[in-house]
């Protein structure tokens, strides 16, 4: 087995936190390596110290090809033929396909200007293989979320890299994109080009990887082919318990008091890349836990995002049989409904800011008196959902971007709970958190309906839906395509409801 890279004993600290302790990592030419672990298991800082984000503590050394090296930053990366895909997206939206597959090393003509036609025809020839029928002159903005990652992964190959880290590459992409990314694995595979590949997702860890690694607390806990693991040995070395203990035990608490009732809910107007949503009536009973499901732009975030305010729509929706007048999210709020968003970054968080301060943005008010707020009691609440949702933070006065993607998804999740809330919509609620997380996750919504609350839960993730629902609403292009119990909803019913 020919390595292309090896990580021995690295170790990273931070003040008050090691993040990595003696971590060895080795991929081969060819290969595909998953990395696994739980949510501040230190993968993302590995993989920054592998791209010279951050420098490891004296001690641990990086071989490439068989040579030590010290990588001083990401371009030293990348000429050293390592590249990577992040979850976050990087791309520059006011630039064209082309400009971004190509940033900062554009082909340059006789004149000394950028050679657009070669750069354009370059970019058409990587689209081309990635089976994408984009124009290379097309603005990024102008594409989805799931393009955008594509684009990304374009830019990544470009680079002639002999070794490619991605960072969860398909929590955007819909099922059609992830095959076109598996395919697309395989085929850099066959080129010999080595794949690190982070993912919650375990099929597509059984689908892909050769051999797996598994982090826990900063440290490596195994490494295996990946013929010699199963998902609940893979489990249970990632989070030390059972795959049966994911989900936790049913427990219904939906009643028959109808909370929320929409009906006819119909988008007024529907922008570029927004499905048509039309005609949506459902009711949400005291207490339960309702499934929402459907394909990438079927329309689900768009019904939520009405129903929130962001939208504007005809129809009605009532609370407790009282018509609403909902035309902004502070209307909403004001109504007890409160929404944690799919992009957390984008619109769940202030970055900038502290755990304590973006825990009270949804209710900020508690803690001021005369004007002033009082940080003491508005840290101690903050503590109190620091513990209960287990959120690994060295301090609350810790800045959110410094966080894993698991735990800043936690905090959004805590910034609601604390408001006194009677629906509360969680879209996407476990994406980009490991499932060991998922299951803390799981029991909190579990507890929040045990408490009287309505709650939506939207999820791509099928089997989720599957476990904690006590109905499940399916739709499809923007219409219902069906609403099924507990008892009737299975993988194949959802999905042919989903497909029609």
């Amino acid at each position: 087995m020919e390595l292309y890279l090896e990580m021995r004993n690295i170790s990273k600290t931070f003040p008050g936190v090691k993040a990595l302790d003696s971590v060895n990592l080795r991929i081969a030419k060819g290969e595909v390596h998953a990395l696994c672990g739980e949510n501040g298991a230190g993968k993302s800082t590995l993989m920054k110290i592998l791209t010279g984000v951050f420098p490891a503590d004296p001690g641990g050394t990086i071989w490439i090809q068989g040579r030590a090296v010290e990588i001083h930053n990401l371009a030293h990366a990348r000429a050293l033929g390592i590249s990577i895909i992040y979850q976050e997206l990087s791309t520059v939206e006011n630039l064209s396909v082309a400009e971004n597959i190509f940033l900062a090393k554009e082909p340059i003509g006789r004149t000394g200007f950028v050679n657009r036609r070669q750069m354009n025809g370059a970019a058409k020839e990587m689209l081309r293989e990635l089976h994408l029928d984009i124009d290379p002159d097309t603005l990024v903005a102008e594409l989805s979320v799931g393009h955008q990652q594509m684009i990304e992964i374009a830019k990544a190959i470009s680079y002639d890299a002999t070794i490619i880290v991605m960072d969860e590459p398909t929590a955007s992409l819909s099922q059609n994109e992830t095959e076109t990314l598996i395919d697309i694995i395989r085929k850099l595979k066959q080129r010999n080009i080595g794949i690190v590949y982070i993912t919650h997702r375990l099929d597509e860890i059984f689908e892909i990887a050769d051999r797996v690694t598994v982090l826990r607390d900063g440290r490596t806990i195994d490494s295996l082919p990946i013929g010699e693991v199963t998902r609940e040995i893979l489990v249970r070395k990632m989070v030390d318990r059972e795959l049966s203990q994911l989900y936790g035990e049913y427990h219904s608490h939906s009643t028959d008091k109808v909370m929320m009732s929409v009906r006819g809910l119909t988008l007024k107007q529907v922008a570029a890349h927004t499905a048509k949503v039309a005609d949506i009536s459902f009711d949400l009973h005291q207490g339960e836990i309702l499934g929402v499901f459907g394909l990438m732009g079927a329309g689900r975030t768009e019904i939520m995002e009405t129903i929130f305010g962001v939208r504007a729509y005809d129809g009605e929706i009532r609370m407790d049989g009282k018509l609403l007048q909902i035309h902004d999210p502070a209307s909403a709020m004001a109504h007890g409904i409160g929404f944690v968003t799919e992009d957390r970054k984008a619109q769940g968080l202030v970055l900038g800011m502290k755990v304590r301060e973006n825990f009270s943005l949804t209710h900020l008010e508690e803690y001021c008196r005369l004007e002033f707020v009082s940080q003491s009691r508005e840290g101690e609440r903050c503590r109190e959902f620091v513990r209960s949702l287990a959120i690994k933070t060295h301090s609350i006065e810790q800045q959110v971007v410094n966080l894993s993607g698991g735990n800043q998804q936690k905090v959004v999740i805590a910034k609601w709970v604390a408001r006194h809330l009677r629906v509360l919509i969680v879209d996407e609620p476990t994406r980009g958190i490991d499932v060991g997380a998922k299951a803390e996750v799981h029991a909190l919504l579990a507890r929040l309906a045990e408490q009287g609350l309505g709650v939506i839960v939207v999820s791509s993730d099928l089997p989720e839906v599957l476990a904690i629902s006590d109905r499940v609403l399916v739709i499809r292009e923007g219409r219902i395509g069906g609403t099924l119990s507990r008892e009737e909803a299975t993988r194949e019913r959802v999905m042919h409801a989903a497909t029609g």
